[in-house]
C-alpha cells in the first residue's frame, strides 16, 4: 500500500525527439571539431544511425547548423528583450541582463560554441539573419547604457558604444572558459562582471558641501 505522506515521485522528462537529438549531437560536433570538422557521417555515427535515415530528418549539414545558430538567437532574444520595458533603473537591469545572458551562454555551452564561433561558415543569407541578430543585441546593451546616463545612474561621459561592447565581451566569451559545477552560479558569476563593470560605469560620489 503506497503510503500517502510519502512525497511524490518527480516527474520524468519527456523523451527528446530524434530531431532534439540529432541537434544535441550536432552541437557537440561542431563545438568541439568545428563546422568542416564534423560530417555528415561523423553525425550518423553518433547516432547510431545510417546516412539516409539522417537526411529524413536533415535537408544537410549547413541546413543543421542554421537551425543550431537560430535557436540559439530565439533563446538569447527570449532571455533578455522584455527588458527594454523593464522600469527598473539602469543598473539594476543591466545587472538583470548580464544575468540572464551569462545563463543562456552556460546552459548552453555547445549550442552557445557554435553560436558565436561556428556562424562565419553560413550562407550569406542565413549570416544576414544572424548578423541582424548581433546587431539587434548591440542596439539593445547601447540603449540599456545610454539609459543610464539619461537616468543619471552612469557617468555622462562614457563612450556608449564601446562600453556596450565590453559588456557584450564579458558575458559572451564565457563559452570558452565557463564550466558546469564551478564554485560560482551562472548568476553569481554576472553578478560578480557587473559590479566591477559598475563600479567604473557610475558616476563619482558628489563631495559633501562644507
Amino acid at each position: 500500500m503506497t503510503d500517502p505522506s510519502a512525497p511524490s515521485p518527480a516527474p520524468t522528462p519527456p523523451a527528446r525527439t530524434r530531431r532534439e537529438q540529432i541537434h544535441e549531437v550536432a552541437s557537440r560536433l561542431f563545438s568541439q571539431r568545428g563546422y568542416h570538422g564534423a560530417s555528415m557521417r561523423d553525425l550518423a555515427a553518433e547516432l547510431g544511425m545510417q546516412g539516409g535515415s539522417l537526411y529524413a530528418h536533415i535537408s544537410g549539414k549547413e541546413a543543421l547548423l542554421i537551425e543550431i545558430v537560430e535557436q540559439a538567437a530565439r533563446q538569447f532574444e527570449g532571455a533578455l528583450m522584455d527588458l527594454q520595458t523593464d522600469p527598473r533603473p539602469a543598473d539594476e537591469r543591466l545587472r538583470e541582463a548580464m544575468a540572464r545572458h551569462l545563463t543562456v551562454v552556460a546552459g548552453n555551452l555547445e549550442s552557445a560554441t557554435v553560436f558565436f564561433h561556428e556562424w562565419k561558415h553560413l550562407s550569406p543569407e542565413a549570416y544576414a539573419r544572424v548578423t541582424a541578430w548581433r546587431d539587434t543585441t548591440e542596439a539593445f546593451y547601447r540603449d540599456l547604457v545610454a539609459g543610464g546616463v539619461r537616468e543619471g545612474v552612469f557617468r555622462a561621459d562614457l563612450d556608449v558604444k564601446m562600453t556596450a561592447n565590453l559588456i557584450l565581451s564579458a558575458v559572451n566569451w564565457a563559452y570558452t572558459w565557463y564550466r558546469p559545477g564551478g564554485r560560482l552560479s551562472p548568476r553569481e558569476v554576472a553578478d560578480r562582471y557587473a559590479g566591477l563593470l559598475l563600479d567604473g560605469l557610475r558616476p563619482p560620489p558628489k563631495e559633501a558641501t562644507p
